[in-house]
């Protein structure tokens, strides 16, 4: 039982510390919507490109791009690349281009070997901008129109030179509500974002590819996305390459201004978080089996070994200690929930949430290493050899 108790005790300093990392990374997660656009810049009037890779986005990328069209800063263009979409997406953004000339349509180049479909269609859609500043966003995005000023702002005030802007994730079905709101949980618990400005180590970095903004000339200096053009986590491993690169980066809480739905059932969900998952972990199965240990000692473990110490009657400091675990926990949840105003009720899931997510994680490795492969948005990706990309099914074009 010493040997138990001390596993207590462990668990116990992890997440005190968890929660003291959680609380100071909700002062430096600073909204983007605190910031404007000074006079001498308003004067200057740079130009401003908004790159949307499109891929069969004929449900969202009229409600994106016309949200695009009612910014509070006029100078803008907006670029779309058609990714060899096979429903309406194309005809949708030509009749919209029609009646805003800032909006322009491209067509997406067959996917070329070694590259990721979204990586490749940044990188076409970055040799037609003409701005000095490159704001990549999804199709999936609703912007409010403050949303590229205060953000261009933010990158100017803050003396960077390129940012990710974190949205508002719009959760509809109980398989979003269990998911999705673990990406910025486990970045706020674990990431010290006081770090990712302040030092030029890569280890602390952290991106989300909805909303990328970077001045042209860094961009170009890094090598743009064709730098990253095999990276499942493009936007991760970018934003490694403007720090290693000696630039300076930062992510920021844009949810007052930046809305999105990432996932719209079950499936995409879950393909969704398997793509990236094990992918985070470079392909190290040893890695993935640690992580796993890990998340369910924290943050499953404290909730079951309390139900079995009830029922056995362990001792009273060992149901403390547990007890204060899950208290940490639930605080994190809780304020969680008030930023981000998501539903309370969900607290309540963590549970099960976190057995979802493991779950998720075993379809990860499951799916990269028996050759199923890594999917998203109908192409598929065999990453087996020595971690590089192959494209072994491309449906939405085997449809057309």
């Amino acid at each position: 039982m010493d040997i138990f108790l001390l596993y207590q005790y462990v668990i116990t300093g992890i997440l005190l510390f968890m929660l003291l990392n959680f609380l100071v990374n909700n002062i430096f997660f600073k909204f983007t919507s605190n910031y404007k656009l000074p006079e001498h810049i308003l004067k200057k009037n740079p130009l401003i490109s908004i790159l949307i890779p499109a891929r069969n986005e004929e449900d969202d990328i009229k409600k994106c791009i016309v949200s695009l069209t009612k910014q509070d800063y006029a100078n803008i263009e907006i670029l779309v690349l058609d990714d060899n979409s096979t429903d309406n997406t194309r005809a949708i953004v030509e009749e919209l281009s029609i009646k805003d000339k800032r909006i322009k349509l491209y067509y997406g180049d067959a996917l070329k070997k070694g590259w990721m479909g979204k990586t490749y269609a940044c990188h076409q859609l970055s040799k037609y901008a003409r701005g000095d500043y490159f704001i990549f966003t999804d199709a999936d995005t609703l912007h409010f129109p403050d949303s590229v000023s205060s953000a261009v702002a933010c990158l100017l005030e803050n003396k960077l030179d390129a940012l990710s802007v974190l949205s508002k994730q719009i959760m509809v079905t109980i398989h979003e509500r269990m998911i999705v709101p673990f990406g910025k949980f486990m970045i706020l618990c674990f990431m010290p974002l006081y770090l990712i400005k302040r030092t030029r180590s890569p280890m602390f970095c952290t991106a989300i590819g909805q909303f990328m903004l970077f001045k042209r000339e860094v961009y170009e200096k890094i090598g743009g996305h064709e730098s990253v053009k095999n990276e499942v986590l493009d936007d991760i491993k970018i934003a490694k390459h403007v720090k290693k690169s000696g630039y300076k980066f930062m992510v920021f809480d844009g949810s007052k201004n930046l809305y999105s739905r990432d996932f719209k059932n079950a499936r995409e969900v879950i393909k969704g978080h398997s793509k990236t998952l094990f992918a985070a972990l470079g392909y190290k199965s040893y890695i993935m089996l640690a992580g796993i240990v890990m998340i369910s000692a924290i943050f499953l473990f404290p909730f079951l070994l309390l139900i079995v110490g009830l029922f056995l009657k362990w001792p009273m400091i060992i149901i403390e200690l547990l007890i204060l675990q899950i208290a940490i926990i639930l605080i994190t949840r809780i304020t969680l929930s008030i930023r981000f105003r998501c539903r309370a009720v969900d607290i309540l899931l963590h549970p099960f949430s976190v057995f979802y997510l493991i779950l998720i994680a075993i379809d990860s490795v499951f799916s990269t290493l028996t050759g199923v492969g890594v999917e998203w948005k109908g192409r598929v990706y065999d990453v087996r050899k020595d971690s590089k990309l192959t494209l072994v099914n491309d449906n939405y074009n085997s449809k057309s």
